[in-house]
């Protein structure tokens, strides 16, 4: 099996490869609109929207574990921006 590389292997280690939502991003020009985090780009100009999928009411312990880290998959995918 070949090993995941870059941005897609970072993801894996976190946890968001699959994070549910809406996601969109632009690349030259193009908006791409996927359902899942690990489904963005690896390379793209902007990131436009960065929308979790939020669990139902009441939340869980683990719930709000894993919504804690959505600020650290938002702040990593800003830092991917190239332009």
């Amino acid at each position: 099996m070949a090993k995941a590389s870059g941005f897609k292997l970072d993801l894996a280690i976190r946890g968001m490869e699959e994070l549910t939502g809406t996601f969109v991003v632009k690349r030259d020009g193009e908006l791409i609109e996927v359902d899942r985090c690990g489904d963005l780009p690896d390379d793209f100009d902007h990131l436009i929207r960065f929308e979790p999928t939020i669990p139902e009411e009441p939340h869980s312990i683990n719930d709000h574990e894993e919504m804690s880290k959505w600020t650290g998959y938002l702040q990593k995918l800003v830092e991917k921006e190239n332009k």
